[in-house]
């Protein structure tokens, strides 16, 4: 991460580094990336999922804790961290902050590239976000393939980012494979993504694209905030998250009580 835009502190969620961040003050720093010239960075929206993925994993730990920004995606990250003496966070995840960001950047005219996604996926997307936000910037969409980008792909996706100068590129995939596409290819071409003139941030958002394209339902108002989203989500899509979150939830439990309890230490890797 290479930027001079100073971020809230972290609290330790099992050795991941959350900030402490509520969607709004979310959004005001996102605004002061794009406006800070020479900014570059990536943004992981961080749940429980994101969390226990990177206890196996200490490159995906390094990988969150590396970040210009890791958003409390989930109420579990907002509770442990009060817990720890933290105020002032929220759940902020990206189906919260993504539309905001759009809504303001209209305005002033910043751009944005939105990458990821199922076929079809970004030309939904953006038909959607430009009839909720009349005139706002999409420069440049693309369904990459469902593997690893070839160094070609990649030398492409360069020259459209620094054709287009996207201030907010979008990348719509899952957990881990949003965030190890992120640190990889800014680790691999930062200095080619860094614009005297303004930002550049990367955000992965994952099913937030499904969201705003209006492919999936969200999470009733009425639930959100009470830690029983993932329930909702298991019965719309038992199939692919029942085995997830009925071996995610319970260890990251057990981590949690035995991190507060301070009978083992997460240290923090790449902090």
């Amino acid at each position: 991460m290479s930027s001079s835009v100073q971020t809230p502190p972290r609290s330790n969620i099992l050795g991941v580094g959350i900030n402490i961040l509520n969607p709004a003050k979310a959004v005001d720093l996102f605004f002061e990336a794009a406006h800070t010239p020479g900014h570059t960075g990536y943004v992981t929206v961080t749940g429980v999922h994101g969390v226990i993925e990177s206890q196996d994993d200490p490159e995906l730990k390094r990988i969150h804790n590396r970040s210009f920004v890791s958003t409390p995606d989930g109420i579990p990250m907002v509770w442990v961290s009060r817990w720890q003496g933290f105020s002032g966070i929220e759940q902020t995840c990206g189906p919260d902050f993504m539309p905001r960001v759009v809504a303001r950047s209209v305005k002033n005219g910043e751009r944005h590239f939105i990458w990821g996604g199922g076929p079809g996926v970004v030309d939904t997307l953006q038909e959607k976000l430009e009839q909720r936000h009349p005139g706002v910037q999409i420069v440049g969409k693309i369904s990459p393939p469902f593997r690893p980008l070839n160094e070609q792909e990649e030398l492409e996706l360069v020259a459209q980012i620094r054709a287009t100068k996207p201030h907010f590129f979008w990348v719509g995939l899952s957990t881990p494979k949003q965030e190890r596409f992120m640190a990889a290819f800014l680790d691999k071409y930062r200095d080619q993504l860094t614009f005297v003139d303004q930002g550049f941030t990367m955000f992965g958002v994952g099913a937030a694209f499904d969201f705003q394209a209006g492919i999936v339902d969200e999470c009733p108002t009425w639930l959100r905030g009470s830690g029983m989203e993932w329930f909702y989500r298991m019965c719309k899509d038992p199939k692919r998250l029942a085995s997830r979150y009925l071996k995610n939830n319970p260890r990251f439990l057990g981590g949690i009580l035995l991190q507060q309890s301070g009978l083992k230490n997460f240290p923090r890797l790449g902090a």
